[in-house]
């Protein structure tokens, strides 16, 4: 068996060993977008502040702030302090509330009446267009993590190295286009089919491989 057959070999049985899990970490998020606009924003902010920072240290940040009432009503001055522990905190801050801003009438947050439910490509394009601070990857991530972006690609660095380990793609690319996004996507999709493991859950399942455990 050559290197390339052991590791997809690896790969299929650490699935099969994870797959009930990854589908009941998939429902969760399907019954989040389910949730009140306040719920999806959460979302939303968490992965404004992933990128270049640990998720668990962005999950328990905006905890604190939807606890405190921070995340809905609270001034940047006011924010900032909870947000040190995340890289780029100041500029993170002022994408949280120029998107609570934004998706704001009457008082309210208004987000699902935003977002194209039946077109997860549509909703990311929208996202990438209108939201500061969220890129392709930020609005995959996001989407995904309220049920609507199965299909769609979470390019992190741990999902590119995985990639790159596997043959998918050369290398990993030292920045991302939204050409060359949507191009490793493609590749990626191809080869979620091509193994058998949903795009949606191969995330998920690289994740756990590298941390033992599934988060999101």
């Amino acid at each position: 068996m050559s290197p390339a057959s052991k590791e997809l070999a690896a790969l299929r049985a650490q699935y099969r060993m994870r797959r009930k899990e990854i589908a009941a970490r998939l429902a969760e998020f399907r019954r989040t977008g389910s949730a009140s606009d306040r719920k999806i924003f959460e979302e939303l902010c968490f992965c404004i502040l992933t990128p270049q920072s640990k998720a668990l240290v962005c999950d328990r940040i905006i905890r604190g702030l939807t606890r405190s009432g921070l995340l809905f009503d609270g001034h940047a001055c006011q924010i900032r302090p909870h947000v040190r522990h995340a890289r780029f905190y100041r500029n993170k801050t002022g994408y949280i509330v120029a998107a609570r801003a934004f998706l704001s009438a009457s008082g309210s947050l208004r987000i699902k009446d935003k977002l194209d439910g039946k077109d997860p490509f549509a909703a990311r394009e929208w996202l990438v267009k209108n939201i500061r601070g969220i890129g392709y990857k930020e609005a995959s991530h996001f989407l995904r993590n309220i049920g609507m972006g199965e299909d769609l690609a979470i390019l992190d660095i741990h999902i590119l190295r995985n990639l790159e380990r596997l043959g998918v793609i050369k290398q990993v690319p030292r920045s991302l286009t939204r050409k060359k996004y949507l191009d490793i996507e493609g590749k990626l999709r191809e080869f979620a089919r091509k193994t058998g493991i949903p795009t949606g859950h191969l995330d998920l399942l690289f994740w756990s491989m590298g941390t033992g455990v599934i988060f999101k």
